[in-house]
């Protein structure tokens, strides 16, 4: 058996970077949703969409993104990362050709917003519980950071990109473009995303001592719902990157507004940079520091950072565009922060064999916290001509989330009560996690994808 192990560790010790490589490689091809920012604007007259309108497609494809990634999860737990993520680049590539061959705003709703949203869900759901399988637990946060800063990079090449390509060719065939070379990448990439097999432990993970307390249980979605935990995380997800998107998806007119300077592509483009370096950044430094005090000096720096830019204006030196592209360089790293870090300390809790499926659910947060945070921030600015409720609020919601990180602990395990008679049955030692089914056994041998 021994010699058996040996040779399967010999046999794919190679393919985590490989996996992780192509994972990241993938987002970032999905990433043509971030061509939105610039189609919108060039909408042509004659098609007679509404702002509404404009706004939708866009709207509608994140909204979905984040709740597919929930059924995105449980099929890769189920059916292998290789297959999902092959499927998630067939319906965005067939949603971004559908939508280029419309004119109106239900065609670019269903294109745009419905299949290119569903594929985004499962490419993301999938690449990186794919790649975390193949390294040590200590390394959770690194892999994870590096594979989403591909989708978190994406808006630095996509929006100039897009914009060179409307610019010769026109609005539909630079949608039917960038469909079609982000169907071919992702497809090809897709067949280099793999778990690892079944008994594989990643080299370098920390050996599984016999103590009941050293044992690992791995919750079902139904199991996850059921913990404090889940919950706690979910508003300080929907907290952080809710207020960070507020901000974010404004940042531009905020600057313009405030300044008087105009500084779009370039803000956007720095704010794509540092949301990659600080998934990144942010998902090592949880592996050395620990999850708990990188999220929470992240929510606190992020607030600062808040409160600096409502400050900026022309007449201060916050208003200079040195001081501006290093505000947005940072306000993207510790928004991207966040996008690292929480997958890597729903693995911690809950488990990686249904990893996906799991951070799915906790995922949510993120989309429907920042969509309807988006949304008040832009109405609200409607009706009172100011963004100061936008930056109050956000800061109040990054200091709330950092208080919730205080309450945070894994579900601890406790002992099995054993009916006498029965102890041959139910082990003494045998563990559960808290909010799990009293007769559900902890699994001590490695993590292995199902």
């Amino acid at each position: 058996m021994n010699v058996k192990s040996s040779e399967t560790q010999t046999a794919v010790k190679n393919l985590g970077w490989l996996v992780t490589f192509a994972g990241t490689g993938s987002l970032l091809a999905v990433g043509v949703l971030y061509a939105w920012s610039v189609v919108s604007k060039n909408i042509p007259v004659e098609w007679g969409w509404s702002e509404l309108d404009k706004s939708m497609p866009y709207s509608v494809a994140v909204l979905v993104f984040s709740l597919m990634m929930v059924v995105g999860g449980r099929l890769q737990d189920r059916f292998g990362p290789r297959l999902v993520v092959t499927a998630g680049g067939i319906s965005a590539g067939i949603g971004m050709i559908i939508a280029s061959q419309s004119t109106s705003p239900l065609g670019y709703i269903i294109g745009y917003g419905l299949l290119l949203g569903t594929g985004i869900g499962f490419v993301y759901s999938s690449a990186t519980p794919a790649a975390v399988k193949w390294f040590p637990a200590h390394k959770t946060g690194l892999i994870a950071g590096i594979v989403v800063a591909g989708f978190g990079s994406a808006s630095a090449y996509v929006s100039p990109l897009a914009n060179s390509l409307i610019l010769s060719m026109g609005v539909s065939r630079t949608i039917l473009a960038l469909g079609i070379s982000m169907l071919v990448v992702v497809l090809l990439l897709a067949q280099l995303i793999k778990s690892p097999p079944a008994g594989y432990t990643p080299p370098g993970s920390q050996p599984v001592a016999g103590g009941a307390a050293d044992k690992r249980v791995d919750f079902t979605p139904k199991e996850v719902v059921k913990t404090w935990q889940f919950y706690d995380l979910w508003l300080m997800y929907a907290f952080g990157a809710g207020a960070g998107l507020m901000i974010i998806s404004k940042l531009a007119m905020l600057v313009e507004l405030q300044t008087g300077l105009t500084l779009g592509f370039l803000l956007v483009s720095i704010l794509a940079l540092g949301n990659g370096a600080g998934r990144v950044i942010a998902g090592s430094l949880s592996d050395k520091y620990g999850r708990k005090i990188t999220l929470l000096g992240t929510l606190l720096f992020q607030a600062v950072l808040i409160i600096l830019l409502s400050l900026a204006s022309s007449d201060n030196v916050l208003g200079s565009t040195v001081v501006l592209v290093t505000l947005s360089a940072l306000i993207g790293a510790n928004y991207g922060a966040l996008l690292a870090v929480f997958p890597a300390i729903s693995k911690d809790y809950y488990g990686l064999k249904n990893f996906g499926a799991n951070y799915g659910l906790v995922y949510t947060s993120w989309g429907l916290g920042g969509f309807m945070l988006s949304l008040m921030a832009g109405r609200v600015y409607d009706a009172t001509g100011s963004f100061s409720f936008a930056y109050n609020l956000a800061a109040i919601l990054l200091v709330m989330a950092a208080g919730l990180t205080l309450m945070l602990k894994a579900p601890q395990p406790k002992e099995i009560e054993v009916v006498p008679g029965l102890e041959d049955a139910v082990s003494p030692v045998a563990v559960v996690q808290e909010g799990m089914h009293p007769a559900r056994r902890a699994a001590s041998e490695p993590v292995v994808n199902p």
